[in-house]
């Protein structure tokens, strides 16, 4: 389910898309239960609701330091950097998850 609202949290615009299959396709390759992935300013999540997804601070954090990378970088750029930098270092080394994770507790981070 694609939620039309916009949602605002520390000045960052984003949209929700439930039950997406982009991000089952990620939840797949990093054999998670549950993910949730930015493309741009949508956060896809698979097998986490809306609100569960909001009700975690650290997650949310996380996305939003997502969000701000695709802003400061641009929308291709970001991407072809992350998958670039996820080739070199792999997934827990990339430098752009090492950011969103260092942002996870940060409330002020966005």
């Amino acid at each position: 389910m694609f939620v039309k609202e916009t949602s605002y949290i520390h000045k960052v615009k984003y949209y929700i898309k439930e039950n997406s299959f982009i991000a089952k396709l990620a939840a797949k390759k990093l054999r998670a239960s549950s993910v949730a992935i930015v493309i741009g300013k949508t956060i896809h999540l698979h097998n986490s609701s809306k609100e569960q997804f909001i009700n975690n601070s650290r997650w949310l954090n996380h996305e939003l330091v997502h969000i701000k990378q695709f802003q400061q970088h641009g929308y291709l750029p970001f991407i072809i950097k992350y998958l670039l930098e996820s080739i070199r270092k792999g997934y827990t080394n990339n430098k752009y998850e090492v950011e969103a994770r260092a942002g996870e507790n940060n409330t002020g981070i966005c």
